[in-house]
């Protein structure tokens, strides 16, 4: 079969579990690009067949639920939520994540930075943007076949995100103030909470939708400051929930404020 970049495929040898875009070609191995779930793969182009998005409209149905989820008494009181900074490492994730926070009504900023570049620009972009909330995500994956979970070199990117945590920690070390979501498909999830983020991926290592981080931190953005949130309820909110996305108590980011 013939394939092109841009082709949407799927693994034969993986049960078509996940659904893939074609991004480049070497030789006969096509480097892969979850549609949905935040993670790099390459295969044989034998084991490939080429596959449908099941529903274009996925995204917004998620949007849809957060939006629902809201509950603002708007006739007396008005609202200011959180500012968040979203640094993707993936510019089409980062496009998606950004339009979520458009239809949450939430001010957000975002910029495309390679993974390994990020703790170099991160405290500039602290300084200039000011938000309430940090999201430093992009790409990951564990290296299952060196067998050793708890080293953070057996990562793609791990380390890379541990830096960027440290260094938005040193701009800011309260992590009532400064809130950091962190990390991507398979991450370290300890060694991220270590480093002084609020939430991290992937306790379980399993890869998280391309969403999560935007969910996590719109939740944030739209709970008053003087309240904790729900942790549970809030981690529940994702893909894949407690496996996918951890965290510790943390209060909101929003001002009420009244007269409307």
């Amino acid at each position: 079969m013939d394939f092109r970049v841009g082709d949407y495929v799927t693994r034969i040898s993986h049960q078509h579990d996940i659904l893939f875009k074609v991004v480049d070609f070497e030789g006969n191995i096509a480097i892969l690009k979850g549609v949905d779930l935040r993670l790099y793969a390459d295969s044989d182009i034998s084991d490939l067949v080429k596959a449908t998005p099941d529903d274009h409209d996925a995204d917004q149905k998620i949007i849809d639920e957060n939006v629902r989820d809201i509950q603002l008494d708007r006739s007396q009181y008005f609202y200011l939520p959180g500012k968040i900074l979203h640094i993707d490492g993936d510019g089409e994730y980062l496009e998606r994540c950004m339009h979520f926070y458009h239809d949450m009504n939430i001010k957000a900023n975002g910029i495309t930075i390679a993974e390994v570049d990020i703790s170099n620009r991160i405290g500039d972009l602290l300084q200039e943007f000011r938000p309430d909330i940090v999201v430093i995500t992009g790409h990951d994956a564990y290296y299952s076949k060196k067998n050793d979970i708890k080293d953070i070199h057996n990562y793609q990117n791990t380390v890379n995100f541990i830096e960027a945590v440290k260094q938005a920690r040193k701009y800011e070390k309260s992590q009532d103030k400064l809130i950091v979501i962190a990390g991507a498909c398979q991450s370290n999830y300890e060694e991220l909470i270590k480093a002084g983020a609020n939430f991290a991926s992937s306790p379980k290592r399993i890869n998280i939708h391309a969403l999560d981080p935007a969910i996590i931190a719109s939740s944030l953005a739209l709970s008053d400051r003087n309240q904790s949130i729900d942790l549970i309820r809030l981690i529940e909110k994702t893909k894949y929930g407690k496996d996918g996305i951890g965290g510790i108590i943390t209060n909101g980011t929003m001002y009420v404020g009244y007269p409307r």
